[in-house]
């Protein structure tokens, strides 16, 4: 039996990084070899209930050794994570939305260099939806196209990463440069637009809605989360895949061999 492959966790405290720790831990292919928090974490200096016991550190150790990075600490810890991957060569799995152009930038620049695959969302259900819609907004080119998001009451970044990436996939199939998107409209439809509504509620895991709509009838295309592990197993699919890969810029869909 090989041994297994070696991950290093950014933003572990978190929901998503506990997930990760909970389903590797079931994984006997996969280890998780450090859990990184933020300096000053209460996690580095005493075992909280709520968390799994691991290995969680404020900086990883010069001689620590990874199969691949998995970020999720969001906007607020991704340039660290992407200049840890890039400095020791590991590739870099991150879910993490609501980043700026600059470090979106970073990040395809990295990816010269070290395997990178980035994702809003890990869920195999989204990027099916992803494909189904981009095929229907190539078939449909004239159709109006709005997208309703739904998440918890805590989610920061609106619209939501994933619904962006069905907005940019839809002004791809329609050969536009995605510049002329409405968010929170106010007034009538401009010709060409994609409306974005967000929606922040209880403890929503994700909802995405994709409506293609024109006189007299209308497409909706829909996926719900109802469990955050699903977007963990994602992840760990995601970091198998990509784990001993030449670099490059990869997304969901390549794990899947679906289309972009």
């Amino acid at each position: 039996m090989s041994d297994p492959i070696q991950l290093v966790v950014f933003g572990a405290a978190g929901r998503m990084g506990q997930a990760i720790f909970e389903l590797a831990s079931q994984s006997p292919d996969l280890e998780v070899s450090a859990g990184v928090v933020r300096p000053g974490s209460g996690v580095l200096s005493s075992s909280a209930e709520n968390l799994l016991p691991g290995a969680y550190v404020a900086h990883v150790p010069a001689d620590a050794k990874a199969d691949a990075l998995v970020d999720f600490s969001g906007p607020g810890g991704f340039d660290a994570a992407l200049d840890l991957a890039r400095a020791r060569g590991w590739p870099l799995v991150s879910g993490s939305t609501g980043l700026s152009q600059r470090q979106l930038s970073s990040m395809e620049d990295a990816a010269t260099h070290i395997p990178v695959l980035w994702a809003a969302n890990f869920s195999l259900g989204v990027a099916a939806l992803a494909h189904l819609v981009s095929q229907a907004a190539r078939l449909l080119p004239d159709w109006d196209c709005e997208i309703i998001e739904a998440h918890h009451r805590n989610k920061r970044d609106a619209p939501s990463g994933t619904a962006l990436m069905l907005g940019r996939r839809i002004r791809a199939a329609r050969g536009g440069t995605g510049a002329d998107s409405a968010i929170d409209r106010s007034g009538s439809r401009r010709d060409g637009e994609i409306g974005y509504a967000a929606i922040r509620a209880g403890d929503i895991v994700g909802e995405h809605e994709v409506r293609l709509a024109a006189p007299g009838e209308r497409i909706e295309l829909i996926h719900r989360a109802t469990d955050r592990n699903l977007f963990a197993r994602g992840a760990l699919t995601a970091a198998r895949w990509l784990a001993g890969k030449p670099p490059g810029f990869h997304g969901i869909a390549d794990v899947l061999g679906l289309d972009h």
